[in-house]
Parts: C-alpha cells; structure tokens; sequence
C-alpha cells in the first residue's frame, strides 16, 4: 500500500513537470527573435556604365635639355619648381676650347681677307690688261683662278668661325619651351655627359594618365569619353578629364591598346608621377530597377558551359513581406562598383533590406529599425 502511494507521487510530479515544459515552450514559440533590418523602397533609377583602369601621371608636354658640350657646367640659373620662358638661360658649361677654336677661326678670316684683298687689286690690273690686249689668255687666268681661290678660302674661313659661334652658344643652355623645371640632373661643377639631360621643363596646366585597355573593353571605348580620376593625395575630390587618344594597334604580346586620358590641372593639384585610379563613363542605363550593391549577396561559382568552364556571379537580396525575410535572385542587366541594375527578381516597391541582410535566413521574422523611400 505504501509502495503504491509512493509511484502515484511520482506520476503526478511528471505530469506536474511535463504542463510545465509545454507553458514554457508556448512562451519560447510566442516570443520568436526577430532581427533588426533597415529597409528602402525598390525604385526606377540609372545606372552608369564606366571601366575602371589605373596609371601614373604625367605632364601634357615634357621637354629633357641636353648639353652638347661634355665638359664642366660652369653654372645654374634655375632650380627645381622653377617657372621658366622660352628662351630663359638655364645653365653654362666651361667652353675653353671652343673660346679659342673661335679666336683661331676669326685670324683665319681675317688673314684670308687680306690676301682676298690684295689679290683683287692685282685681279683688276690683270683684267685691264687683258682688255688692252697687254696680257695674254694664259696669264690672265692664272691671275683669275688664284683670286677665285682665295674667295672660297674666305667662305670657308667665315663657315668655320660660323660653326665655331655655334659651338659656343652650345656652351649656354636656354629653354626650348615655356614651363616648369620639373627635375634637375646635375649641380654646378658636375661633368655635362651629352646622353643625359641637365634638366627636364614640364607643362602642367593639363596632365594625362596612360593604361593599357583589354580587347573586350576597347570596343567600348572612343576620344571624347568623360573620366573620372581620383588620386591618393586628394581620395575625397575627383578630377574630370576626357579621352583623348586611343592607340589604333594592340600589342601583339598583351593584347591590350594604350589609351590616353587628357585632365585640366589649372590649379596644379596633380603631379606627374602620381598613381591615379581612372574611371571612364561609357554609357548610362536609365529607367531600370536600381539596387545597391552593398544590399546584396554575393555568390561565385565554376560552371560549365559547353566545353568551357566559366565562373559565374549571382547576386541575391532579401525583402520584407508580412514581416518575414523572403530571399530573391537577381536577374542582372549591369553590375559596377556601387550599383546593380536589375532586369527582374524583385518588384517597384519591394522593401529591399539594406542593412543586416547577412544575419537573415529565408523565413526568418524581422524587425524594421528605419525605412527609407528613396
């Protein structure tokens, strides 16, 4: 008897325990987790297409200096950052030689016009003679081929004091063109080596950046294209430049074309010899359905495609409806860095979550923090 009264105490603390298990699991299942999300309404927007290449800066014009003369540079009249006119002196190289090859070539000439001179009075007695019929033909050629003689050695006295001063003048270098002295190769009393420049005169009021665009991307490209160049110096300001050049063979090696973009530089924040991220605008997308791209998913795989693997990017995104998470595929028109255009997947109207998308899973319940119309 006692025994039985025991095992019907235990069987009511079991039932007891058991109500009290389903209570609490009713409260669990009333009180499901639902995950904060911030939501925006799919809308009609553009999209702009553009390519994305990188290159180095460098000047519109740039113009090295040479010196003709190897010998000593005597002394610099410009520095680096210098603004110089066309013509403005730069530097002198020590000429001692060519001073004197010049002085020996003026005595030349001088020495030859003397004779020139005396021969040409004894020229026209001769040539009044042999009208008079007081010198014979032999005689008076003699006289005239001797005269013509000396003439072609005061030509070529003059021709060589000529090409002397030249050689001189070498010995000061001036500026071919207008700018600025962009690199300075020397210092007074260095030794002038004629295969490399003294200086290097850059213009800058337009800068270009060069790259090299693949066969696929060359297609869609044409002078005239807006650019868009950002610089690691100034990552919060964009600088608009155009196309300006595309190179009309590829490289046999790379298959790729160079293409030139021209940018105005009139306040001389770009410097040659920066790095510049170059984005050139090649169409825009309008009226279509406008997602960013940080609201998707994205997902890449290796799938084959005929006899070719090829990998393959889905874009997924999750929207809003009766409160729960409902994930949809992206059927993709056109993908860049910022934005998507979607051909289909979702709807005008959709609430499109934008913020904690990777904690969702499809069904699950969500909490709407902040929604935005646009």
């Amino acid at each position: 008897m006692k025994t039985l009264k025991i095992l019907l105490l235990i069987i009511a603390i079991l039932l007891s325990l058991g109500t009290g298990c389903q209570r609490s699991n009713g409260r669990l299942s009333e009180q499901e987790e639902k995950i904060p999300v911030e939501v925006s309404s799919v809308k009609l927007g553009q999209v702009t297409q553009s390519i994305r290449y990188s290159g180095d800066i460098m000047a519109e014009v740039e113009v090295k200096v040479y010196s003709k003369i190897p010998d000593r540079i005597e002394t610099f009249y410009v520095d680096e950052g210098d603004f110089v006119h066309k013509g403005t002196k730069i530097a002198t190289v020590l000429a001692t030689t060519i001073e004197q090859a010049v002085l020996q070539a003026k005595a030349a000439l001088v020495a030859a016009k003397a004779q020139e001179a005396n021969l040409h009075v004894e020229y026209d007695r001769a040539a009044r003679l042999f009208r008079e019929n007081a010198m014979s033909q032999q005689q008076y050629d003699a006289v005239s081929t001797q005269y013509e003689s000396v003439q072609a050695q005061v030509q070529q006295a003059e021709a060589a004091l000529a090409s002397m001063k030249s050689q001189l003048n070498d010995a000061t270098l001036t500026a071919p063109i207008s700018g600025v002295i962009g690199k300075r190769y020397y210092e007074a009393g260095d030794m002038a080596n004629p295969s490399l420049p003294v200086v290097k005169i850059v213009q800058m009021k337009r800068v270009t950046i060069e790259f090299d665009a693949t066969e696929e991307d060359l297609g869609k490209l044409t002078t005239g294209q807006t650019a868009q160049v950002v610089v690691k110096a100034f990552p919060d300001q964009s600088f608009q430049g155009n196309v300006s050049k595309i190179s009309p063979i590829l490289d046999p090696a790379t298959r790729m074309a160079e293409v030139e973009v021209l940018v105005d530089n009139e306040q001389g924040l770009l410097k040659p010899g920066m790095y510049a991220e170059v984005e050139v605008i090649t169409g825009i997308i309008e009226n279509v359905m406008v997602v960013p791209r940080f609201a998707a998913i994205e997902s890449t795989i290796l799938q084959k495609i005929g006899e070719e693997d090829r990998v393959i990017k889905n874009y997924y995104v999750f929207v809003v409806d009766s409160n729960r998470a409902v994930q949809k595929k992206l059927d993709i028109l056109y993908a860049n860095h910022r934005w998507l255009a979607v051909k289909s997947g979702i709807e005008i109207g959709d609430r499109l979550v934008v913020s904690g998308q990777n904690n969702l899973r499809e069904g699950m319940a969500v909490l709407v923090s902040q929604e935005e119309e646009k």
